[in-house]
């Protein structure tokens, strides 16, 4: 497996990462077992980087205490990734307000700790930004957590430019991690902040949330936990649309010889040595597919066929209105 650097401070994991937060959450009912397996197979085939939340096992911490159990054996070959700045508002599901303030940041941090079964975190994200809180104090706090010993890198995820420079300048930011796919390309207008304050760049939900492994099901036939049923590009009229394209790029990755998932994640690649995408399965062998992604190299011509088939992303917004991130 290749290895990539991801901002100036050190931070160098695998080309391909693991996103875990499928294992227990958004996509239905998880299998432990499997979620396991799937993880230390990634492991196997030479994955490095590991990406958790407390928001993915709220209230239970249960998903950081799953990766906690799969990476005990080899945990000191690997990065492990969280985040905190979640707050439940109501009864259940995903309504979810925000909360990172300094008092919380260090309790998620010690239940992080706990829950992991470890002595540091190798990259604690602020989740969402507070525009409650300033992101100096944010920043302010994970910098004391970094002198401490108990957090060794800084990430932000779905922050904005000014956002980022404020940050910066109080604790150097090693990595962002924003949605980014062959679906989604609105974080492309961020790269430069990032290539100039030396910032690398983790994309989650590389695969689309799925629809771009070519299995998608129109909203509605999935489990009732499951967010694709509110997802506007499971939705009538949108659906089509990125099912055609899908089937796109199906028929050009068969002409290479590698899936549509492997064209997707080398798509990503491509378009940055300091890109490292987190997809997510709760099956080994999906894992081995996404790995293989790191040994594809793209033409020109590759490039310029999946330009002419999503030449600005896929059909509908990736969240709906109200769940929407707000870039500052």
């Amino acid at each position: 497996m290749h290895q990539r650097t991801l901002g100036t401070q050190g931070l160098t994991v695998s080309a391909i990462g693991y996103g875990a937060m499928g294992l227990t959450m958004a996509y239905g009912p998880g299998d432990e077992e499997a979620g396991i397996a799937a993880v230390r197979r990634a492991h196997d085939l030479g994955v490095t980087f590991f990406d958790t939340a407390e928001l993915y096992g709220w209230g239970t911490g249960n998903n950081e205490v799953l990766l906690g159990k799969a990476v005990k054996d080899f945990r000191d070959e690997v990065v492990l990734a969280t985040k905190f700045g979640f707050a439940q508002t109501g009864g259940s599901g995903f309504d979810f307000g925000l909360n990172s303030r300094p008092d919380n940041i260090r309790t998620v941090t010690d239940n992080s700790l706990r829950y992991l079964g470890v002595d540091q975190i190798d990259v604690l994200y602020q989740h969402r930004v507070d525009p409650h809180v300033p992101i100096e104090d944010v920043a302010g706090t994970v910098k004391e957590l970094i002198d401490a010993g108990k957090v060794k890198y800084f990430g932000l995820s779905e922050a904005g430019p000014q956002t980022i420079r404020k940050a910066h300048a109080v604790q150097p930011v090693s990595v962002l991690q924003t949605e980014y796919s062959l679906f989604e390309r609105d974080v492309e207008q961020l790269f430069p902040v990032l290539k100039e304050l030396g910032i690398g760049f983790v994309p989650y939900s590389p695969l689309g949330r799925g629809f771009i492994t070519g299995t998608a099901k129109p909203a509605g036939q999935y489990d009732a936990t499951d967010m694709r049923n509110f997802d506007p590009r499971w939705q009538p009229g949108n659906f089509e649309k990125n099912v055609e394209a899908v089937d796109r790029l199906g028929r050009l990755a068969t002409a290479r010889g590698i899936t549509v998932s492997q064209l997707a994640l080398a798509w990503l690649l491509a378009q940055g040595e300091h890109i490292v995408p987190i997809p997510g399965t709760r099956s080994a062998a999906r894992m081995e597919e996404n790995a293989l992604a790191a040994d594809v190299a793209l033409t020109e011509a590759d490039l310029a066929a999946i330009r002419e088939i999503l030449p600005a992303g896929g059909f509908g917004a990736r969240y709906a209105e109200e769940h929407a991130p707000n870039w500052v």
